[in-house]
């Protein structure tokens, strides 16, 4: 079947999906995106995304393209015509098309919504759990990676250096050796006392929604969570690390860099985590509250 992707109030298949030359994301990267895990057709955490979509056009002085409940309605029924049951939805708002000019005026602007879907092959099984290798970069992006933007090249690179060395993600430090977040993804650690160790939410990472859902299950379960910055060489002598991101849930890291982490095998904390996770994002596709 052909893939589906909706752009400004057409369902096309991707082969005739465009948006014009002078569109602003084109030129400038001027836009947002959101990526939405769904499970048995649901998206997962719904709100908190939307929030964060909302924030995101906020601080980049953009308009909302329409409500809330119109978008979620696109992505729904961009999953359905895609036939996703398991996978993920993308959403993205572009500041619109006009002649290319630095500066935009606010008033002649339309914004761009493309919106696409994809089966994708999710974890399911905590015990199955497999740690993967990270390598370590120094964090050259923008600095207001708070912000949910479409401007990537820094983590495409990142991200293409880690593959390279057969690595499946890149952590990012900053001046002081201190780790930032991912490429595509949020950071932690579990230290030798057990905590569960992340750095604070501000403008030199994004306020992960896999990441805030880690954080409240973690308190379920009795985790102490401490969001502080931790450095490279912390990590690297850390019981435990992980990554989160919408399709990694929570990922085991045993490696960074040349250095083991723990045993080399999954630790029991983020086990746990991935379990509590796993049950979460299936409480949803069963329309249970969360």
């Amino acid at each position: 079947m052909s893939r589906i992707a909706y752009v400004n109030g057409r369902y096309l298949p991707h082969s005739r999906a465009h948006v014009h030359i002078d569109d602003r994301a084109h030129n400038f990267a001027d836009g947002v995106y959101e990526v939405i895990l769904v499970v048995a057709g649901r998206m997962v955490d719904e709100e908190g995304h939307m929030a964060r979509l909302t924030r995101s056009l906020r601080e980049l002085d953009m308009g909302e393209p329409m409500s809330d409940a119109a978008l979620i309605h696109i992505m729904y029924q961009t999953i359905a015509r895609n036939r996703v049951m398991n996978g993920m939805v993308y959403l993205q708002v572009n500041r619109g098309t006009a002649p290319r000019n630095h500066a935009y005026d606010k008033q002649d602007l339309v914004p761009t919504v493309v919106c696409t879907a994809k089966s994708v092959v999710l974890p399911h099984d905590a015990d199955k759990a497999v740690g993967v290798k990270v390598i370590t970069r120094p964090d050259n992006r923008w600095e207001r990676v708070d912000i949910k933007t479409v401007s990537l090249l820094p983590n495409a690179m990142a991200k293409t250096a880690a593959s390279r060395a057969g690595a499946y993600e890149a952590w990012l430090f900053d001046e002081n050796n201190m780790v930032t977040e991912c490429s595509s993804s949020n950071a932690w650690i579990v230290d030798q006392e057990g905590r569960l160790i992340t750095r604070p939410l501000g403008l030199d990472i994004l306020p992960g929604i896999t990441r805030d859902r880690v954080i409240k299950l973690a308190s379920e379960h009795g985790i102490e969570v401490v969001e502080r910055a931790f450095s490279v060489d912390e990590a690297k002598n850390a019981r435990e690390a992980f990554l989160t991101s919408t399709t990694s849930f929570v990922k085991p890291v045993t490696q960074i860099d040349d250095a083991v982490i723990g045993n080399g095998h999954p630790g029991t904390t983020t086990r746990t985590l991935l379990a509590a996770y796993l049950v979460f994002a299936n409480k949803i596709a069963m329309g249970e509250a969360a």
